[in-house]
């Protein structure tokens, strides 16, 4: 069959969704700082190997240009589940309970997928991180979601602990063990609902650090290749999800998308992109996409189009046929024809992304543009030998964040750090150059005014946010010495538990 004639197809077969006995159920998996080339079918010269991730877009479709709106984890998350910039939904920062960031959630009157089918008939859960709030008002069943099980936050973030709905069930957390346990879950959920239309979000802790990765796939006579081992299990993961939706005839009735939150830290790979996560650079913000739906999207669809998490929203409504919030802006469009045919346009003119609570680029076409400088790597100050050294003050500790000591160093920096210095107004022809090595802002002065005038425009709906109120406890430091941690003591849902040992740090009234 034609793609043309596929895609009219399956654009019938979309507009029946509505009137269906059941309507197709959607898996969103969001790895959390798994970078463009750490998966093998978008880096296949690259160092890690991923046969069941290289599979699903063999049956898929697979994205290439697919962007997130920030180079870090709490907004990229806000914004997968409303189709909206981080600006628009105001989780521009991460939470952080450690540093007493705490103050601050996805609001109540966002709307979410799950919000959106639940109403519809549908299970849903989420296991995994969430990183939208971590206190009562925030968390995933106040958006949303029948169930959950997972930590509200980073990994490395103090404290690590373990919550089911609303209560903690482990602290310390064995972290070697949440690939596989989000999986069990997963796997049980669909089990459970396979009568029913049901949404599993599982937002996936790796490989965000620590790297952690279970005995079967820990492989301690290459002590230096742990994020390789991470990626070999998250990819059976999925593997195990898609024989899951065989085994019960769902397969055809399951839309699965696996993405992921930002670009990698380091021991990932950008796959010959510039930077990495934290900054807007290609590998920053481009990450990996894939979708599958066999009998509706066609095997072997690539698309160099723009696209990005924004679109995921309004994408999963038109294929459930549910209808989009329609008293807010939804920034997202329905990619649906990126996903069903070859050669077709991408519905944006422009995308954006953010730094901090700024617009920071803008993307259209072949052409990126950093309106705002892009800043140099990360550690860019330290010697190779203060590299080498370089102590994590969230490393693993044996005590409460429980992962091999064996975590990857500065000096594996996953992207190029290579070509133009960094500065604000820099243009880049991603077409000829993905890896952002040679400005060409002086070449192409109308270009960058097009672009320039297209940014302002969006960005002129940018709200000033004001910082949070801090719950920080400690006292300011000393003069050249940055803020401690602190190391909240977990077991409960509170984040007030500061340790004898850092008593002498706190506030005095």
């Amino acid at each position: 069959m034609k793609p043309s004639l596929l895609c009219l197809v399956a654009s019938l077969w979309f507009a029946s969704l509505a009137d269906a006995a059941r309507p197709i159920n959607v898996i969103l998996i969001f790895a959390d700082d798994l970078g463009y080339g750490d998966v093998a079918c978008f880096h296949p010269e690259g160092p890690f190997k991923t046969p069941r991730l290289d599979r699903m877009a063999a049956e898929g479709a697979k994205l290439t240009s697919f962007y997130v709106p920030t180079p870090y984890c709490a907004p990229s998350r806000g914004t997968i589940l409303t189709g909206r910039y981080p600006f628009r939904h105001s989780v521009v920062r991460n939470p952080s309970p450690d540093s007493g960031a705490s103050n601050f959630g996805l609001p109540q009157e966002e709307v979410t997928l799950a919000e959106l089918l639940r109403p519809n008939g549908y299970a849903t859960a989420a296991y995994g991180k969430w990183h939208l709030g971590h206190r009562p008002k925030w968390l995933p069943r106040t958006q949303g979601f029948d169930e959950y099980y997972g930590i509200l936050y980073s990994n490395d973030m103090y404290p690590v602990q373990l919550v089911e709905n609303e209560s903690v069930v482990e602290y310390p957390v064995v972290q070697a063990s949440l690939t596989d346990r989000y999986t069990d879950r997963a796997l049980d959920f669909i089990q459970r609902n396979r009568d029913r239309p049901f949404f599993l979000y599982l937002p996936h802790a790796m490989p965000h650090k620590p790297l952690a990765v279970s005995d079967n796939y820990y492989t301690p006579q290459t002590r230096d290749d742990l994020y390789a081992d991470v990626i070999s299990e998250l990819d059976a993961s999925i593997g195990r999800i898609l024989d899951k939706l065989q085994q019960l005839s769902l397969d055809e009735q399951t839309l699965v998308i696996f993405t992921s939150d930002n670009g990698p830290w380091y021991g990932g790979s950008t796959g010959g992109l510039r930077g990495m996560k934290g900054r807007t650079w290609e590998g920053g913000i481009r990450v990996p996409m894939i979708a599958r739906l066999p009998g509706v999207i066609p095997a072997g669809i690539e698309s160099d189009q723009i696209a990005g998490t924004i679109d995921l929203l309004p994408t999963i409504c038109k294929l459930v046929g549910v209808e989009p919030p329609q008293d807010r802006v939804i920034d997202g469009r329905d990619i649906t024809n990126l996903l069903c045919q070859k050669n077709s346009p991408s519905p944006h003119e422009a995308i954006f992304s953010m730094q901090g609570k700024q617009l920071a680029t803008i993307r259209s076409g072949k052409w990126k543009l950093h309106v705002r400088n892009p800043g140099p790597p990360r550690f860019h100050q330290l010697t190779d030998a203060q590299l080498a050294s370089w102590i994590d003050p969230r490393a693993p500790d044996g005590v409460t964040i429980l992962a091999p000591y064996e975590q990857a160093q500065p000096t594996q920096h996953p992207g190029l750090i290579s070509g133009a210095d960094p500065k604000a107004m820099m243009l880049f022809d991603l077409e000829h150059d993905p890896g952002e090595q040679r400005d060409v802002a002086d070449e192409n002065p109308d270009v960058v005014k097009r672009l320039r005038q297209q940014f302002e425009k969006v960005a002129s709906e940018v709200p000033d946010y004001p910082d949070p109120e801090s719950d920080y406890l400690f006292a300011p430091p000393a003069p050249g010495q940055g803020r401690q941690l602190m190391r909240l003591i977990g077991g409960e849902l509170r984040y007030d538990r500061v340790p004898a040992s850092q008593q002498h740090l706190l506030k005095k009234p």
